[in-house]
């Protein structure tokens, strides 16, 4: 399936603190399929802008697909950030919001193992979809470190207790207030994490958190690789522009391009693919609707299989290596290296 833009109606909004909302969506049954979503992943919203037209921003889902009835995303507002305050401020229930389909690979692999989770902010609504499903799916042990400034900063407060005294024995939250004990350092945090070293570890929040945490567990000698982050960073291009394919415009010939078919929506399309250009960018030049949110390498929603031939990716921030051993690439990030090519977009 592509990723495509679809008007949502919002059920519910949900005042979390006095700078977060959650917003409850309502999901017709014809796109159920195609907003069915994995714990960690994150919705594109489209918030109106009288300057632009518009602005995308991505919001992670704090509801988990395997215990709450409807997809959720919460919003903080960020000083001076235009779409989070629109959102904070604007929407009610029964309003209507234009929504990308689900992407992202901040995403567990396997639920049968112990879970180490730290979170600051709102990097906890990606987190808690995590924490939730695997409460419910898995048998491990969850440790959640959860950063914040002070105890109003705190969202699903209230969530987080009611889960701890359904789980205790699954279940440890830590809460790490600032107003009480200063920013953590990664001193602090190995001495915390130690007794959970073995875990798998996630980790959602700013970036100055996210080095403190790298930092502490690097202590424990737990590597870099090991832990599974998911980076909040800004769109370099509105989806929602490009949404809809434009008609092909003339391609110059470049007698050194490949040849590649592409698979992708029930049709074959046979293309010249410029050994210097993107997939994704042959696509959308020749008016092809294929899927894409951050074109950096993060979301995974451009997703491909090579099905012959060579490639190779410029950045790589979502596949793990047996995604890879299975000719799996991402679009925004591949050139060619054989001279004819197939690349499937379609399972």
């Amino acid at each position: 399936m592509t990723a495509r833009a679809h008007q949502l109606k919002v059920r519910e909004v949900v005042s979390e603190t006095a700078d977060a909302v959650s917003l409850i969506f309502d999901i017709p049954t014809d796109l159920t399929p195609r907003f069915a979503y994995s714990p960690g992943q994150y919705l594109t919203l489209r918030v109106p802008s009288d300057r632009t037209g518009s602005v995308a921003r991505c919001y992670s889902l704090s509801s988990s697909p395997h215990c709450d009835d409807r997809p959720t995303v919460t919003v903080k507002r960020t000083l001076g950030g235009y779409a989070s305050n629109w959102l904070c401020d604007n929407v009610s229930p029964g309003d209507i919001l234009t929504v990308l389909e689900p992407a992202g690979a901040f995403v567990p692999r396997a639920w049968t193992h112990d879970l180490l989770l730290c979170a600051a902010g709102s990097g906890i609504t990606p987190i808690i979809s995590i924490l939730k499903s695997a409460l419910t799916l898995g048998r491990g042990n969850i440790v959640l470190l959860y950063a914040n400034r002070d105890r109003a900063s705190v969202i699903f407060g209230s969530r987080l207790h009611d889960l701890t005294r359904r789980h205790p024995r699954r279940l440890t939250v830590t809460h790490w207030l600032e107003s009480d004990r200063g920013l953590p350092t990664p001193r602090d945090l190995a001495t915390w994490a130690r007794p959970y070293r073995r875990h798998d570890v996630y980790l959602c929040g700013p970036t100055g958190f996210a080095s403190t945490v790298r930092q502490g567990l690097g202590q424990l000698r737990i590597p870099d690789r090991a832990i599974h982050r998911e980076d909040y960073r800004s769109l370099t291009d509105n989806p929602f522009e490009h949404h809809t394919p434009v008609a092909a415009t003339p391609q110059p010939v470049d007698p050194t391009a490949a040849t590649v078919r592409v698979d992708i929506d029930g049709e074959s399309h046979t293309l010249p693919w410029p050994r210097t250009k993107k997939l994704l960018d042959v696509l959308l030049d020749h008016g092809i609707d294929a899927p894409y949110v951050c074109r950096e390498s993060a979301c995974a929603t451009c997703v491909c299989t090579v099905e012959q031939g060579r490639t190779r990716m410029l950045r790589n921030e979502s596949l793990i290596e047996e995604e890879l051993a299975q000719g799996q690439t991402l679009a925004c990030q591949t050139l060619p290296e054989s001279d004819d090519l197939h690349i499937s977009f379609d399972p």
